[in-house]
């Protein structure tokens, strides 16, 4: 009886304990929460700038698509912008609307600071337009899509 003590004694001394301590697991366990704390807050900021930068890119191509129209067809496309309503789009084609939490204004050459109303951008069969420089704006983020009227450019800055 003695020798078979000894055995498994000697046996359990040379097997080395292997595994982790509740204590780690538990300090792991924080720093892992600790992490996706500060990264879902990281990611809340960046979502409204985001949607901002969607709706400039959304606008912009509907701008350009409008051009392209009155060059093709040979026509003249107005895209009405609704401040009041808040929606845009091109007349006579399904209208888009502007997301919450998202300001715009349009600075007119000829009408200055429009904040209410229609506003609209005519694109002439030559490709040349009337309007306006959009100006988006959410929190402390600003965006401006400037027109040029006789390339028909469109710039986002």
């Amino acid at each position: 009886m003695q020798n078979a003590k000894s055995k498994i004694q000697h046996v359990k001394s040379t097997v080395p304990d292997t595994g982790f301590t509740l204590l780690e697991t538990i300090i792991v366990l924080f720093f892992m929460a600790l992490i996706l704390g500060l990264s879902t807050i990281f990611f809340a900021n960046t979502l409204p700038s985001n949607r901002l930068n969607a709706t400039a890119r959304e606008i912009s191509a509907t701008i350009r698509h409008a051009r392209h129209t009155a060059l093709i067809n040979g026509e003249k496309q107005t895209m009405i912008i609704n401040l009041d309503s808040r929606y845009y789009g091109i007349e006579g084609i399904a209208q888009k609307s502007i997301p919450s939490g998202i300001t715009l204004k349009v600075i007119d050459p000829l009408l200055g600071e429009v904040r209410k109303g229609e506003y609209p951008v005519v694109f002439h069969a030559t490709g040349a337009m009337e309007g306006g420089t959009i100006v988006l704006s959410s929190g402390k983020k600003i965006i401006s899509i400037q027109l040029d009227p006789v390339v028909g450019s469109v710039v986002i800055r």
